[in-house]
């Protein structure tokens, strides 16, 4: 080894401890610093959190096991309630009507969301002015929505005018106070109202779908159908799947629509649990029956979440996280 040589070699350790001792010492207070940062950033909203959500369900628990109309003293009920909300047809009836209509959902409104968002993700004339048409229902309100179709459905109203200008007038039926009818008239309102968000949702999965992949489908002769069924809906699944969640539990939670237009009427045909829960718990002054209601649709939709997300949604959420190591 030459003398330069020795120079070098015993520069290194000594430029590795120049940089060493440049760098920054970490101040001991530095991680308490970031504990109360993260405390002060998280506060407010675990406050909002367990005001608005954890308090209401621990109050809906509570009074689920008593009688209580809201001015009488309570009286301990137990599981009274309970027993009650599983014996009651109309509630029965009102379980499986929202289940209808998110079985429906799912077997109409994704294939009619799907088709609609592989149209409009073409290169076409007016694409834009498309989508804002087909997205512009879910921006209503669900109250003017509501009002709107009420007037829309009226006997003699737009819809059986419309439908006599086609010639159609023998298919005019009584659409919100036919009993076997309601149920799915209003489910044309809800398709009507929420397939926008549906489309634009699968609109932004398709835009994430290289292009590469259809031109390299094209290349090796594979049609249209074949790139659509083999290529463009696997790659879409996460999206669909998340999809499907988000309008069973809607489908669930359903409300709004179905209070302002029918009540849940005619005889209780079209009610949903929501709409039986404020009928018994507010207008009855039921608020000990009503907050067992409430407690039952919280456990539906809960047990629902925890097994789509076990058996659908766990694979896509399956390195999505990422593990922090010091």
């Amino acid at each position: 080894m030459t003398q330069t040589d020795g120079i070098a070699v015993a520069a290194a350790p000594s430029a590795r401890a120049g940089r060493a001792a440049s760098r920054p010492a970490r101040r001991p207070g530095g991680r308490r610093a970031k504990r109360l940062e993260l405390t002060l950033l998280l506060t407010p909203a675990l406050v909002l959190f367990i005001g608005f959500v954890l308090l209401p369900i621990g109050a809906a628990i509570y009074y689920s096991f008593y009688k209580w109309t809201g001015f009488s003293p309570r009286t301990w009920f137990g599981l009274g309630n309970y027993s009650r909300v599983f014996e009651d047809e109309v509630f029965l009836h009102s379980l499986l009507h929202n289940i209808i209509i998110a079985v429906l959902s799912v077997a109409i409104q994704l294939p009619l969301s799907i088709a609609i968002a592989l149209l409009l993700n073409r290169k076409i004339r007016g694409r834009a002015a498309l989508r804002l048409v087909v997205f512009a229902p879910y921006v209503l309100s669900e109250a003017i929505t509501a009002v709107v179709w009420l007037l829309m459905l009226q006997p003699d109203g737009f819809v059986d005018q419309a439908l006599k200008s086609v010639g159609l007038g023998g298919a005019i039926q009584e659409w919100l106070a036919n009993g076997d009818l309601v149920l799915y008239t209003l489910f044309v309102v809800i398709t009507w109202k929420y397939l926008g968000f549906g489309v634009i949702l699968l609109l932004a999965g398709l835009q994430s779908i290289p292009a590469e992949l259809r031109e390299a489908a094209s290349t090796d002769g594979a049609t249209a159908w074949q790139t659509t069924r083999s290529i463009i809906l696997p790659l879409l699944g996460p999206t669909i799947r998340i999809w499907i969640f988000l309008s069973i539990i809607g489908s669930l939670q359903l409300f709004d629509l179905v209070w302002i237009m029918t009540l849940g009427g005619p005889a209780s045909a079209s009610s949903t649990m929501a709409t039986y829960l404020l009928d018994h718990g507010f207008s009855r002054y039921e608020f000990g029956y009503g907050s067992a209601v409430a407690v039952v649709l919280f456990v539906v939709c809960f047990i629902f979440a925890l097994i789509y997300q076990r058996f659908a949604l766990r694979r896509d959420t399956e390195g999505a996280l990422t593990r922090i190591v010091e």
